[in-house]
């Protein structure tokens, strides 16, 4: 009786999962082989046939040991039994990222995921109550904050699709009774008992230790993974209030205001912010070092890094930003004017009109020194100072583009944003869809 009230449960899991996907959208299921997967895709087949959706299967060969082959065989004996069609993506995994084998994994599927799964779609993955314990304990052992100790959701947005973890609430022990009890076949992966492995040493010589002294640490463990989440949703509530009394621009922020909040909502607003942005969180030490330089002078060039982003301190403002590409010294491409212009930085959709009503003959390059412009009810004036006064940050000094008809200049353009930073006197700039955009008076 009790093994039927478990299977009506995880029955009832998986029907709830499905009524929170898209309607009429696929719905994708990460195979690798193992117990956990293999059960949920059988489930997803049950269900899918009883309420009909698109169901499709995704399994990502790593290529990383012998092994590799006899997962993928047997996803596919299985995709067949239960007619669900699967997808292999066979990847390449950089072992000399610096990152370890266990991270540079998880980043070769998860790209092979967005490569196959559509936007709009959702992905199901199979982590489990044990998985989530687990994740949770290597957390706290790295020193991770709230963010971290949450572990992994139950849902999220991502990438333009969803992802959801049906089986999360359930122990492993519950999932591999239902699988013997419907008598599904499974591989078990060989590297799951290499202890050298950080979550191997925890799944097989901490976690049961834990348990001989109290029987329900994965349940308590993953419990606090649950209050740890809703503690980080808290937090980010506050950082988005703090975020909006500072204007609501999470790429520049005063540091005045800044510097008026506590330390630990500085630090939350900055991590707050580059999420909004989709930058990668500033490590530990890059973020005090940057809390550390806010009070630097406003002109003293702080920059910042880390990987895929950067800080700069710059006219008493936080700029966070992506890595400032300036562009190259020797390019040059002709213009008309009116067709899209093809940058390093991206394609500008924008025009430059002028008398004659064109097309014309124009150079785009970057900027070479001493460039002077004729603008309406000032006369001619330098190009430099023309940056200075509407405040274009330095490094965005170096990525735009000065439009040019033989050796007289007729417009600055930033191509980040197709839009015209200066329009010389007789010609107008318009942006994408042909409205007329005014020069920017201040950055």
């Amino acid at each position: 009786m009790a093994r039927q009230s478990e299977t009506t449960d995880l029955h009832a899991l998986i029907d709830d999962a499905l009524a929170r996907t898209p309607p009429g959208r696929v719905v994708w299921v990460a195979i690798s082989g193992g117990l956990d997967s293999c059960l949920l895709l059988t489930l997803a087949a049950e269900a899918c046939r009883r309420h009909p959706r698109p169901l499709h299967a995704l399994h990502v060969n790593h290529g990383l040991q012998d092994a590799a082959e006899m997962f993928e065989a047997h996803c596919r004996r299985l995709c067949t039994e239960l007619g669900v069609p699967l997808f292999v993506d066979v990847v390449e995994v950089d072992l000399n990222a610096g990152q370890g084998l266990e991270a540079a994994a998880r980043e070769a599927r998860y790209a092979a995921f967005i490569r196959r799964v559509g936007e709009g779609e959702t992905l199901w993955l199979a982590q489990h109550r044990d998985d989530q314990a687990e994740t949770f304990l290597l957390a706290a052992l790295r020193g991770s904050g709230v963010r971290g100790l949450a572990g992994m959701p139950a849902h999220r947005d991502w990438q333009e699709r969803r992802l959801q973890r049906p089986l999360l609430a359930v122990s492993r022990a519950e999932l591999e009774q239902e699988a013997l009890r419907v008598g599904l076949d499974w591989v078990e992966d060989p590297s799951n008992r290499d202890r050298r492995l950080d979550r191997n040493f925890l799944r097989h010589a901490v976690l049961p230790l834990l348990e001989t002294r109290w029987p329900d640490s994965c349940k308590s463990l993953a419990r606090s993974a649950t209050l740890a989440g809703e503690a980080d949703d808290l937090l980010q509530e506050l950082a988005e209030q703090d975020l909006a009394r500072l204007g609501g621009d999470a790429g520049r922020l005063t540091v005045e205001e800044i510097m008026a909040l506590s330390a630990p909502r500085r630090r939350l607003l900055i991590r707050h912010a580059c999420d909004r942005l989709g930058l990668q969180r500033p490590p530990a030490r890059r973020l005090e070092s940057l809390l550390a330089q806010l009070s630097a002078r406003g002109d003293a060039g702080v920059r910042i890094a880390w990987e895929g982003a950067e800080a700069r301190v710059w006219n008493r403002q936080l700029w966070l930003l992506a890595p400032a590409m300036a562009l190259p010294a020797d390019w040059r491409a002709e213009w008309d004017g009116v067709s899209p212009l093809e940058t390093p930085l991206g394609l500008a959709r924008v025009e430059l009109r002028g008398p004659g009503g064109g097309p014309w003959r124009l150079e785009a390059s970057r900027r070479r020194g001493g460039e002077r412009f004729h603008l309406t009810g000032r006369g001619r004036r330098d190009l430099k100072r023309l940056l200075q006064e509407a405040r274009v940050p330095p490094w965005r000094r170096r990525q735009l583009v000065v439009i040019r008809q033989e050796d007289d200049p007729l417009g600055v353009l930033d191509p980040l944003t197709s839009r015209w930073v200066i329009v010389a006197e007789g010609w107008e700039g318009y942006g994408q869809w042909s409205t007329r955009v005014k020069p920017a008076a201040s950055w």
